[in-house]
């Protein structure tokens, strides 16, 4: 088999970050290729196993400027292990970025992408070591957009008033911006870093739940049953517990809502800024 021609992005795992990752590359000019398990939809079919030393593989990937990895890699080892045998065959001239998750930090308080976050989580400790090799880390928040709609989550995030009353800060990010953003790093390359990003917005599950409940309750009717949906009285629930927090109006202060994530580093650097505002 002849090796594939060479593309500017390769995107190792094509899932739903592909569904606007692609079309913006090609709205820019910017050549690609895609790997799935399968090989679906024209895409290269790849996957990668960390005990394998084949590098046979790799010789139906194309060289590529720029390496995405999507899918999650874990503990020591994968990423040094991955990119080794991609560079057996291809060289080492490419960059590398991996997307990860906000969910390494976990401070109370305000986090940036230089703050702490737990160095032992599995995913932290393989994008570290990708970090060392001279890849960039993408830490997204909560991914929405197409089928991914927030309306669609309060049902599973609280069926009862105390699990509201437990729940503080969501941090977003729509698709389009996490495009957005791994075209810049494309683009801008930034050896060895780790950035956070959000839609630079700090939500209140609050504020969300009494907005989007009457709708979620209605919803249930459908998901639950009449009899259970009933039970769901969302805007009741939030009115209650704002008499009873003492808190005059929503969405409550950032400050009250434990961990919170100031991502503006990042779209200070690559000098863009998040196109798609409040989720709806």
């Amino acid at each position: 088999m002849s090796r594939p021609m060479d593309a500017d992005v390769l995107i190792l795992g094509a899932g739903w970050t592909s569904t606007f990752l692609i079309p913006l590359l090609n709205s820019c000019s910017i050549s690609f290729a895609a790997t799935t398990t399968t090989g679906h939809d024209k895409t290269i079919s790849f996957k990668f196993f960390p005990e394998s030393d084949d590098i046979e593989p790799y010789k139906n990937l194309p060289s590529a400027r720029t390496v995405l990895i999507t899918f999650p890699l874990k503990g020591h080892g994968q990423s040094k292990h991955l990119l080794s045998l991609y560079r057996a065959v291809h060289g080492d001239q490419n960059n590398w970025i991996q997307l990860g998750s906000t969910g390494i930090f976990s401070e109370p308080g305000w986090n940036n992408h230089k703050s702490t976050y737990k160095t032992d989580d599995p995913r932290a400790i393989a994008e570290d070591e990708l970090l060392v090799l001279g890849g960039s880390v993408l830490n997204l928040a909560g991914l929405y957009g197409g089928i991914r709609q927030p309306k669609n989550w309060i049902t599973r995030v609280a069926k009862s008033k105390e699990q509201v009353k437990a729940k503080l800060s969501l941090h977003m990010i729509h698709g389009d911006d996490v495009a957005r953003a791994i075209v810049a790093v494309h683009e801008d390359f930034t050896k060895g870093e780790r950035w956070l990003l959000t839609d630079l917005r700090v939500y209140d599950w609050w504020d969300l739940i009494q907005d989007w409940g009457a709708e979620a309750q209605e919803k249930a009717k459908t998901t639950m049953g009449v009899e259970e949906a009933a039970k769901l009285e969302y805007t009741k629930w939030v009115g209650e517990l704002l008499m009873e927090e003492d808190v005059k109006a929503l969405p409550r202060s950032p400050e009250s809502l434990g961990r919170v994530l100031d991502s503006r580093a990042f779209w200070d650097k690559m000098a863009i800024w998040p196109s798609r505002g409040r989720v709806k």
